[in-house]
């Protein structure tokens, strides 16, 4: 303890960057903070480390006292250290990326921290260095989404290729032929066909599909080639 006793001390924190699709856009949970400095201005979730806590505990907790959430999709993203992020004292932050489905969850979002959905393209300024953890998340999400089946989290059990098609084209932020995507994505065989159809968009209706898990874990590449821009 004498040498450790010797080192600079820092605090801990967590930052949850919130992402969410309702069938057309791809959102961002955010809120507005309640401590000085930058009170009232829209953050992303996020708290200390307690002492008897690991970073994920951390997550989870603020997580589900800020908007009610529990049981959603979160992962590790990478630690955020520049000196001067916070000006108040010196903080790492561990920050953290979370998916969902926003029809999901409405009911589960509490009033208590007043936590907003924005468009991921409009959302507004937000303190410190939280909107480059998003840029960071979102390109993240980029990549993982052409290895793993992840951006199925933020879809209902079944869904049409069409829904499956918007939410690629709002992550990658481009847009994405219809008809190749359609080809490769049941070309993958890595997706259920259903009997059922959704007709609110149309009379003749697009076929509900759902995820075969067992396929994709003997297949872990299947979605790679249907992510354009990876070099981006």
């Amino acid at each position: 303890m004498i040498e450790y006793s010797r080192q600079p001390h820092y605090l801990v924190a967590v930052d949850c960057i919130v992402f969410g699709f309702d069938g057309e856009h791809l959102k961002i949970l955010l809120v507005k903070r309640g401590l000085e400095p930058e009170i009232n201005k829209w953050s992303l979730m996020g708290g200390f480390v307690g002492a008897d806590e690991s970073p994920d505990d951390a997550a989870n907790r603020v997580l589900k006292k800020m908007t009610g959430l529990e049981g959603v999709y979160l992962e590790q993203m990478q630690i955020y250290g520049e000196p001067g992020r916070d000006p108040i004292e010196r903080t790492l932050s561990v920050g953290y990326f979370a998916l969902i489905d926003i029809h999901k969850y409405e009911a589960q979002l509490n009033d208590d921290y007043k936590a907003e959905w924005f468009l991921i393209n409009d959302k507004p300024k937000l303190i410190f260095d939280h909107n480059q953890m998003v840029a960071d998340a979102r390109k993240k999400l980029r990549y993982k989404a052409a290895l793993h089946p992840i951006l199925f989290e933020m879809l209902p059990k079944k869904f049409t290729i069409p829904q499956l098609h918007i939410l690629f084209e709002e992550v990658n932020d481009t847009k994405i032929d219809t008809r190749n995507f359609s080809r490769k994505i049941t070309s993958t065989g890595l997706l259920i066909k259903l009997a059922e159809k959704d007709r609110t968009g149309s009379k003749k209706g697009a076929f509900y599909f759902k995820l075969d898990k067992k396929k994709y874990n003997a297949n872990s590449q299947a979605f790679l080639n249907l992510m354009p821009n990876l070099k981006a």
